[in-house]
């Protein structure tokens, strides 16, 4: 019996084709790192196979756990929340064309039967004829039943297209924030970390209020990713996004920038302040003890380098983003698990 789906067999290799390439390049067997690779050993996303290469060459053939997210969060879940997007929003079109036909008959409808009122009037026969009178009467009553009748039914369609233009609404919002949520920390991601950024730039631009970024890598991640497997890997990330989201007041626009770098935004605030949000943060993870749910065994705890800059007038989002990512370098090169500011960086430099 052979099977009637065309192209099967050549899934089955192409599936075949991806274990085998997963395991050659010591990739994390999870769902999301199969879609990654399936993806770009099909050729269907030319982009993200260009990029895959990149990662191969860099990393001597090594795919982590990280690039695959990176990956997957830049290339197959964007593209699949865009498809999935479009769709809902030609659904909502389409509603909407629905529901102005549906006012086009019901205007229609009212010229009509404002037509025949007018007609009828015209027509009334005299009193003393009861039999005509009668009949007029009847012709009237019925005339307006049917237009009850038609207003009836074209309300309970319009009520039943404004009930699924709000579903529809409330499914783009969703696939929207979806969109821009990492699904692993529930954070911001790196697709609405640049829209906030620019959003902020504009902002300060305009009120001539300051704002400071944060960027921060958790150190030697790869290093535990692959002693403890990328589950527990996905725990410590859940754990610096939980105390970034506790001890960072409301306004401030938590991100996770890519793997294991975060990047956060505070409004209204200068380098000093951000330096000392970012140090609550440091310190606060040094106090929380990682266990591994699956034995109860303690994996120590868990230190992050953090890079502080501070708009100035002129920044782009590039700038702003280097001066950070500069001093966060030079946390890791002064020996991890510490803060430093942009002006320390340029002390430092003035010094040399």
């Amino acid at each position: 019996m052979t099977n009637s789906s065309s192209g099967s067999p050549q899934a089955h290799d192409l599936a075949e084709q991806v274990v085998a390439a997963m395991r050659q390049h010591y990739s994390p067997g999870y769902p999301r790192a199969f879609e990654v690779w399936y993806a770009h050993l099909s050729g269907e996303m030319p982009a993200l196979s260009m990029a895959m290469q990149a990662v191969i060459a860099a990393s001597n053939g090594e795919v982590g756990a990280a690039d695959i997210d990176t990956l997957y969060e830049k290339f197959v879940s964007t593209d699949r929340l865009s498809r999935q997007a479009e769709r809902t929003s030609l659904q909502v079109l389409a509603e909407i064309e629905s529901m102005m036909a549906l006012v086009d008959r019901a205007l229609s409808s009212s010229e009509q039967y404002h037509g025949r009122l007018c007609a009828m009037s015209e027509e009334v026969p005299p009193s003393a004829d009861r039999q005509k009178l009668r009949e007029w009467v009847e012709a009237l009553v019925l005339s307006t039943r049917e237009e009850v009748a038609r207003k009836t039914q074209l309300e309970g369609q319009l009520r039943e297209s404004a009930h699924e233009i709000r579903n529809l609404r409330e499914a783009l919002e969703s696939t929207r924030a979806e969109a821009l949520t990492d699904p692993l920390t529930g954070l911001a991601n790196r697709r609405h970390f640049e829209e906030m950024l620019q959003k902020a730039i504009d902002q300060a631009t305009l009120r001539r209020e300051p704002f400071a970024l944060v960027m921060a890598d958790i150190d030697f991640f790869k290093h535990f990713n692959d002693m403890h497997g990328h589950l527990t890997g996905d725990q410590v990330l859940r754990l610096v996004a939980r105390t970034m989201k506790d001890k960072f007041k409301d306004k401030a626009i938590i991100t996770r920038f890519g793997g294991e770098e975060f990047a956060i935004i505070l409004p209204e605030a200068d380098v000093v302040a951000g330096k000392f949000g970012a140090e609550t943060v440091r310190q606060a993870l040094l106090t929380r003890e990682l266990v591994k749910r699956s034995t109860n065994e303690s994996l120590g705890r868990i230190t992050i380098s953090l890079g502080v800059s501070m708009y100035r007038r002129g920044d782009t989002a590039s700038s702003i983003v280097e001066r950070a990512d500069n001093a966060l370098l030079q946390a890791k090169r002064d020996g991890r698990n510490r803060t430093v500011t942009e002006d320390a960086v340029q002390d430092a430099a003035k010094v040399a």
